[in-house]
């Protein structure tokens, strides 16, 4: 089964996918004159001073898309994709994510513009297909996808393999439990009732979570990445290198009998790019549509952000930390990769830097877990009004019980098809309302 899924994902992601993907990024960075890029002062000022409204406040919706972006994808789906394709992965998940910045203002503007103002407001890519495009079927198709990505996806069986495997490979267990190490399958219990705990408490207790998790894993993550490359100084620009010929020429960078062509380089690059910032799939819009900001075009600035803070930023130092260490050639697999990497190019001992990896892991996938939790309500509610919200929290809870028994690569193909399901959709009316978009853009910015 595991092998039936990999070749699918890999057909799935292959170029026909990859272009659609830059192709919209493409025509609103060009459309909106490079926004992303003129407009990065102004999306950070956005956060704080958007115009309040009904819902939570800017600055929690942005917390909210960035608990659900950084997650594994930063620590395990970058160390696969380097893995795999080589450093050139890096420099096509950054032109991946600098075009999805436009994506995502898209996705935000729309967000606002078409949410629905009734008592249970929801908005999202449903409802841009329904008010925008006058397409209410499609609207529904991508809120069953999505559903399906929360529970089966990204929402859960990624975030807590990583989380288990991460734990067991730290503390090993030569117990078994159900066939599996006693630690893993205690790690997956305790996650999966502190997970229940928060997903009980409804939106505003998800949106409280958010707001205290991401500043403070974010930070305990960046202040070691940066740390690592101070002490590799030396072999940044020689790591630098590495990602532009790898980019098109992977033999140059990883040695003539490599086996990889440019077309997997871009695979892995655009498809684990957008595991991380999700930018194409919708998601973002879902967390706009909640925030109490009524001026479009501001939702859009702060949307985009967060693929800024999430991918531009942060995928990129640990991308730099695993090729200036050389942990990208290591035969390891998914977060391993990382720690070796911390192990190897930190200043104080493996023990302590495996531990603080394994805190910033944890961290990343609960907050992955909450955000995801929320985005499939979110499309619950707009597919029954609210009905069958507790059904599909106990079935996002049982999800996260199977999670721990499924291999990494399984868990990574598995998202990477419904990803792909999630996007077609989405990208489609993101192509068809450019119009709509970027003639309002230019005429009141």
């Amino acid at each position: 089964m595991s092998k039936q899924l990999g070749i699918f994902a890999q057909r799935i992601w292959g170029w026909p996918m990859m272009i659609l993907f830059l192709l919209v990024g493409g025509i609103y960075t060009i459309g909106l004159r490079g926004i992303q890029f003129r407009r990065v002062r102004d999306a950070f000022q956005s956060i704080t001073t958007g115009q309040s409204g009904q819902g939570i406040s800017t600055y929690s919706a942005l917390c909210t898309a960035l608990a659900a972006t950084i997650g594994t994808g930063n620590i395990v789906g970058v160390a696969t994709a380097i893995g795999i394709g080589g450093p050139g992965a890096l420099f096509w998940m950054l032109v991946a994510a600098l075009l999805g910045m436009g994506t995502q203002f898209a996705e935000g503007f729309l967000a606002v513009r078409y949410r629905s103002r009734s008592k249970m407001s929801v908005g999202g890519p449903f409802s841009y297909m329904d008010r925008g495009l006058n397409r209410p079927l499609l609207g529904k198709i991508y809120g069953v996808i999505t559903i399906g990505a929360s529970v089966l996806g990204v929402g859960t069986i990624t975030q807590i393999n990583s989380i288990t495997k991460g734990i067991s490979d730290l503390s090993p267990s030569s117990s078994l439990l159900f066939g599996h190490p006693t630690s893993t399958v205690m790690a997956g219990f305790a996650v999966t009732a502190l997970a229940g705990t928060v997903l009980f408490g409804g939106s505003g207790r998800i949106s409280t979570v958010c707001e205290t998790l991401v500043p403070v894993m974010s930070a305990i993550y960046l202040i070691c990445s940066f740390i690592l490359l101070i002490c590799h100084f030396r072999e940044i620009p020689n790591g630098i290198a590495m990602i532009g010929k790898g980019a098109f020429c992977p033999e140059a960078a990883m040695g003539a009998g490599c086996g990889i062509g440019i077309r997997q380089v871009m695979r892995m690059g655009i498809s684990r790019g957008v595991f991380t910032n999700e930018a194409g799939m919708g998601t973002g819009a879902i967390a706009a549509s909640a925030s109490s900001e009524r001026d479009p075009i501001k939702q859009g600035l702060v949307t985009m952000s967060a693929t800024l803070i999430d991918t531009v930023v942060i995928c990129t130092i640990t991308g730099l930390c695993l090729i200036v260490t050389d942990a990208w050639k290591q035969p390891l697999e998914g977060g391993a990769i990382t720690a070796f990497a911390w192990q190897k190019g930190l200043p104080w001992s493996e023990r302590l830097s495996s531990y603080l990896l394994v805190i910033c892991l944890v961290f990343f996938a609960f907050a992955t877990i909450i955000g995801w939790h929320f985005y499939g309500e979110r499309c619950l509610v707009y597919l029954t009004g609210g009905k069958g919200i507790m059904l599909y929290r106990l079935g996002y809870l049982g999800a996260l019980a199977i999670g721990p028994f499924l291999s990494v690569s399984t868990a990574f193909d598995l998202s990477d098809i419904l990803n792909a399901m999630m996007a077609l959709p989405n990208l489609t009316s993101l192509f068809l309302l450019r119009g709509e978009v970027i003639s309002y853009v230019r005429k009141n910015s």
